[in-house]
């Protein structure tokens, strides 16, 4: 199975950091990966996103065109990549900064409020995690136990304070899925 995944948003959103756990967690899996990110001059407040795939198979480019997973963390980016998105793919809205829904049916959308969760969490910058969670508990791209051992292994040095936020951000997206 092949999971091509964009995680897409604001510089600032920590998205390439949850693409880069999600790479990590496929390495830590013996899976074939790829991680590529990208983002404007801007940079924080700018446009950014990352593609991430894990395959059971070599990855023949970093390049993804269609993907099967889209996460989304601002209106701007559903609006540049929902057309993309592969037919019976899954595109993961944060719901507290997007109004707008989905507008395809060959498609799922999860809709999650995860900014508003991670507020209430008092971990107003993890609503990223919080979609990671999600995705993994929605798709099995990787174990989700996997990505709590990549968190450890790639959060820095000077956050490493808020490894415990991280990881319980990441168990609340399990949960929002799970139920």
């Amino acid at each position: 199975m092949t999971f091509e995944t964009i995680m897409a948003g604001f510089g600032g959103q920590g998205l390439l950091f949850s693409g880069k756990v999600l790479a990590h967690a496929a390495l830590i899996e013996g899976k074939e990966l790829s991680w590529l990110p990208s983002y404007g001059p801007e940079m924080r407040g700018g446009t950014c996103n990352c593609s991430v795939i894990v395959s059971d198979d070599p990855v023949g480019s970093p390049i993804i065109a269609h993907p099967n997973i889209l996460m989304v963390m601002n209106e701007p980016s559903l609006d540049k990549f929902e057309d993309t998105v592969a037919t019976g793919g899954i595109i993961f809205v944060d719901s507290s900064l997007i109004e707008r829904k989905v507008g395809r049916d060959d498609v799922a959308a999860v809709y999650i409020p995860a900014t508003k969760m991670a507020k209430d969490m008092e971990a107003t910058s993890l609503a990223n995690m919080i979609i990671l969670g999600a995705i993994v508990a929605k798709t099995g791209c990787v174990k989700c136990e996997t990505v709590s051992n990549a968190l450890r292994e790639t959060i820095s040095a000077r956050k490493a304070n808020l490894l415990d936020l991280n990881l319980k951000a990441v168990e609340a997206g399990i949960k929002f899925i799970k139920g």
